[in-house]
């Protein structure tokens, strides 16, 4: 029962970064993260440029520019300037981290990865295994 609660829990949060991830301003992929510490949502990122910069993610090629920041690491670095830890929390996330940002899911402490699609290059999500982070892949969100 508890297992079929959490999977519940699961599917909303990772409903809840989708819509996020729609606020980006990337064209070529729109992807939001949530992070949730005891039930309650601590910090929210979708990928996009840094504060105060222009919000244009592609160069003039089509292709995501350096500067962009990844959903997962906007929302750590959110947490990061607040009151709050993201020690045994849960990333909600709707692409699977990178390995740059894995580096940064595990120095945060969060202790869990729910993500919803996969990315190209699945380094990321073997170096969280590595580390002992549990990951879980929800492939499909239904009700």
């Amino acid at each position: 029962m508890e297992e079929k609660k959490l999977n519940k829990y699961d599917k909303a949060y990772l409903r809840i970064a989708t819509e996020w991830g729609a606020l980006s301003y990337c064209m070529r992929k729109k992807v939001g993260a949530i992070i949730v510490k005891d039930r309650m949502i601590i910090s929210d990122g979708y990928n996009g440029t840094p504060s105060g910069f222009e919000n244009c993610c592609e160069d003039e090629d089509g292709l995501t520019r350096w500067d962009v920041l990844h959903a997962e690491a906007n929302a750590i670095l959110k947490v990061a300037r607040s009151t709050q830890s993201c020690e045994g929390a849960t990333l909600y996330i709707t692409l699977s981290p990178c390995k740059e940002c894995s580096k940064l899911i595990h120095q945060s402490g969060i202790k869990r990865v729910v993500y919803h699609n996969g990315y190209r290059d699945d380094s990321g999500i073997q170096f969280l295994i590595k580390a002992g982070v549990e990951v879980e892949h929800i492939p499909v969100l239904e009700e």
